[in-house]
């Protein structure tokens, strides 16, 4: 299957599984944030998606995430077959390092990338523990220093991360062409499963704002 295949087979696989999800997404699980998402800010997979602008993020960072993943293993994949010394170096690299403990390793697509601690609602009530003060005390022992590159093996790394960087850019281009594709399944499930709760929220807060009689 050539490349352009594999991408709409795994769009398309990543669709289904979001149109899976959407189902099971309540405004209960979802809370407003002060810090801007790097992953979905300004990413192109939003506008390829047809995502209504004001969807709730978690809604958005769940398809994003799942789409991301998709250009990540398939660099990844050209990596190890035609780049040997830039996967070599990234092998070596997570070999070498020594990890720590990571609260957001292994999360759902939907929470991938989001900080695993909420916001705090009061100041004079803070939390006993937050999942990013954990992962600071649970520091591993300072990595030992990498054996150096010859000025050839150098060169060869920078070719290879430009050819990388030129396979993403042909793949994330790619995805969100097949992701155009998938636009009316993935408006029809946000007009039927999220915008009702939306609304829903919305008049509520209004009752409770409107003046008494």
């Amino acid at each position: 299957m050539n490349l352009v295949g594999v991408i709409d087979e795994r769009v398309g696989g990543a669709v289904d599984a979001w149109l899976a999800w959407v189902p099971k997404w309540e405004p209960a699980g979802y809370r407003a944030r002060s810090r801007i998402c790097r992953r979905c800010t300004g990413s192109p997979v939003l506008i390829a998606s047809g995502i209504p602008e004001g969807t709730p993020h978690q809604v958005t960072h769940a398809l994003v995430s799942r789409i991301q993943r998709i250009v990540d293993r398939l660099v990844d994949e050209y990596t190890a077959e035609h780049l040997p010394m830039l996967h070599a170096e990234l092998g070596g690299a997570d070999l070498w390092r020594v990890g720590g403990y990571d609260p957001a390793a292994g999360l759902d697509p939907e929470y991938d990338g989001l900080d695993p601690d909420p916001e705090p609602t009061e100041a004079s009530q803070p939390f006993l523990f937050t999942m990013a003060g954990l992962a600071a005390e649970v520091q591993p022992e300072p990595p030992l220093p990498r054996p150096p590159l010859s000025a050839e093996e150098k060169e060869q790394l920078r070719r290879e991360i430009n050819l990388a960087d030129l396979r993403a850019a042909d793949v994330g281009n790619e995805v969100c062409f097949s992701l155009m594709a998938h636009r009316p399944r993935i408006e029809a499930a946000i007009d039927r499963f999220v915008e009702p709760q939306v609304r829903a929220v919305l008049d509520e807060l209004s009752r409770h704002l409107e003046p008494p009689m």
